[in-house]
Parts: structure tokens; sequence; C-alpha cells
């Protein structure tokens, strides 16, 4: 089987793990990235590494950074070149890349699919609408990445075949484990800075968190001037470290350092956590998580870790205070969150079970 699939979110080097993977099970796998991608954060490059036994073909994207404009001007040339049986498009069925993805496999005689994190049943005007619509009626199948997005998909309109499969799992080889707390009990965060993310939640219950702690925030966006003026305010700007963001080859090293991990999530009428990758890398390094409730948070942790309703920061605080203080919950946490993601989030179950849903279309 050869399969094309075109993903902007694999400019991430460690999410390419579950490309060597697929290619591993069989498959003759070309994956189209561009040379980057532009969001909130700027400007992410292509990263380097993992590129073992599938072909990764680069190339230019018009209106990059525009999350549903964006499209590959040269798509066209590279289906003609690879004749893909299966077209994989890594997008929402809003999006321009994916409409004009599954127009040009159709011209090809290809079988298409996209992916959907969307967890929200937003509808769009037009011409969104449009494309989404024929989208559902022209592609052989779906993705979602959890069950709300089938719900979402399914109220919308399409009905025809689909799989829950998480877009990208870890490599449990990648990530060391951490040790347990020692003096200082560090807390973490890695994601965009950004408000629906409610790091600003983090600080303010840290702020009357008693003992010997610190918190590091990994990651950029256009909230970190105001993170940082409100830790000031707080009165613990000298236990906060803002430290941008990294290459990903460098987070599992970061993760090793933490005795915590904190996603505290905030639902909008636009969004909602869709997953959480950062909990499953924090999980498989054996950090203690603990996660708002809003989205896949509650079903990612399940119960390797914490869950606190999102907004409340005295929740927060004392979740945080009972990992510091107990010793047994802290080990068992840790204990708990590794199995969980050995059980169900590795790159390898992520890669057979994509290959297995190609294999029934």
């Amino acid at each position: 089987m050869r399969v094309l699939m075109i993903s902007k979110a694999c400019v991430v080097g460690v999410y390419r793990r579950k490309l060597e993977e697929m290619a591993r099970l069989g498959i003759s796998l070309t994956v189209v990235v561009p040379p980057g991608w532009r969001d909130e954060r700027g400007w992410v490059s292509l990263e380097g590494g993992h590129t073992e036994g599938y072909a990764l073909r680069v190339t230019p994207m018009a209106l990059n950074g525009s999350f549903h404009l964006h499209f590959y001007p040269h798509l066209w040339r590279i289906l003609r070149e690879e004749r893909p049986d299966v077209v994989h498009v890594d997008e929402e069925a809003y999006n321009l890349a994916t409409w004009h993805a599954v127009w040009l496999a159709g011209r090809l005689g290809a079988r298409s699919l996209f992916f959907a994190w969307q967890n929200l049943n937003r509808r769009y005007p037009p011409p969104f609408c449009w494309g989404e619509r024929y989208v559902y009626r022209h592609v052989a199948g779906a993705i979602a990445g959890s069950r709300e997005a089938l719900q979402v998909l399914r109220h919308k309109g399409y009905d025809g075949p689909a799989s829950v499969i998480p877009q990208f799992g870890v490599d449990p080889e990648l990530y060391g484990v951490a040790d347990a707390p020692g003096d200082d009990f560090v807390i973490g965060y890695v994601g965009r800075l950004v408000p629906e993310k409610g790091v600003a939640d983090l600080l303010r219950a840290v702020a009357a968190l008693p003992g010997n702690w610190r918190v590091r925030l990994l990651g950029g966006g256009p909230e970190r001037a105001r993170l940082a003026s409100l830790a000031h305010a707080l009165g613990i700007a000298d236990r906060v470290s803002f430290e941008g963001r990294v290459p990903s080859s460098q987070v599992p090293v970061y993760l090793q350092k933490l005795h915590a991990l904190v996603l505290p999530s905030h639902t909008t009428r636009r969004w909602k956590e869709q997953f959480g990758r950062v909990l499953i890398e924090a999980m498989v390094s054996g950090v203690p998580v603990v996660g708002s409730d809003s989205g896949q948070i509650p079903e990612v942790i399940g119960d390797a870790g914490l869950v606190f309703p999102e907004g409340d920061v005295d929740a927060l605080r004392g979740q945080l205070r009972s990992l510091m203080r107990d010793a047994g919950l802290w080990q068992e946490m840790a204990k708990r969150g590794r199995e969980r993601v050995m059980a169900h989030f590795t790159q390898a179950q992520v890669a057979a079970r994509t290959v297995a849903f190609y294999n029934k279309l």
C-alpha cells in the first residue's frame, strides 16, 4: 500500500517517530511537510531527525500561518509522482488544505481521509462550510483524535467510516524517568502561553503554596509579558522562570527535572483542550500530572493523575500541596502515569492503529 500523508504537525521532530513506526508495518509511506509553520509563538522551523524508513518531502506552503487558508501549491505534482493509494490529510475538514488535497486525490483515483481534533460543534460560514461538506462527501474515512471529536463529526453530518486514534503518541525510549522530590519541589508547564491555557491560575495557586517550590514555564506566546507581570505582582517572580521554546528533542530533558506537570486549561466559546500531549510526555517520564477538567484532559489522565475543576485555583493548590506532602501519593501517581502511557499512548500503538485503519479503506 502506498500512502501519502500531508502534515504540517510533522515539522516537529519527535512527532515523526510515529512515521517510522508506520513504515515498519509494511506500507510505502511519503510524508509532505512545509519548511516550517508560523503560529502565535512565531516561526517553527522543520526539525531534524526521525526520517528512517519513509520519504519526507519538504514543499512550500501558501498562506503559511493561516490555519484555515494555507495549502500546498505543488501538491498535484507530488501526487502524480508518488501515485498513492491513500492520501491522509492531517487537517480538519473545513481547512482549505484539506479540500484541496481531497479534490486532487479524487482526480488521481486515490482514497483520502482527514484528521479531526475539533471537539466543539462549531458552525463555519461559507466558503468553509461548503468545503467541509465537500470533504465529508468525498473522503473514504476520518480519524478523530478523541471520542468528543468523533461525536462532533457525526453531529455535523459526517456518516462515513471513522476511528478514534490520537494524532501522536510518545516513544518511551526518548524519555528518562524523573527523580523523586528533594529539597525543592519543581512544578512545570509546557505549551503555548495564551489565555486559554490557564497559566495564570497556576501562578495564583502557587503564590499561596507553602514549602519550597519553583515553577518552570517552557514555551512562548503573547501572554508571556502579562504572566511575568503577574508573577511580580504576586511576589513570586524569583521562584518562576520563563524558559522559552526549545526543540522537541530537548523536552524530555526538561521533564526529567520536574516533580509535577500542570495543565490548567480553560474552556472558551471557541476552544477546549483537545488532548494535551504534554500530559503523556510527563506521565511516561514518571512525573505526576495535574490537569483541569477542560475537554479531553480527564480522559487522557484517567486514574493516573489528579484533575481539578477548571479555574478553581484553591483546588489546584490543594492538589499540588498533596503531591508535595504525601510521598506515597507522588510515587503512586508517577507509577500509574507511566503504566497508562505504556498501555495506551505509545507511538508504536498509534502507528499500528492508523495503519489498520488504512487497511480498512
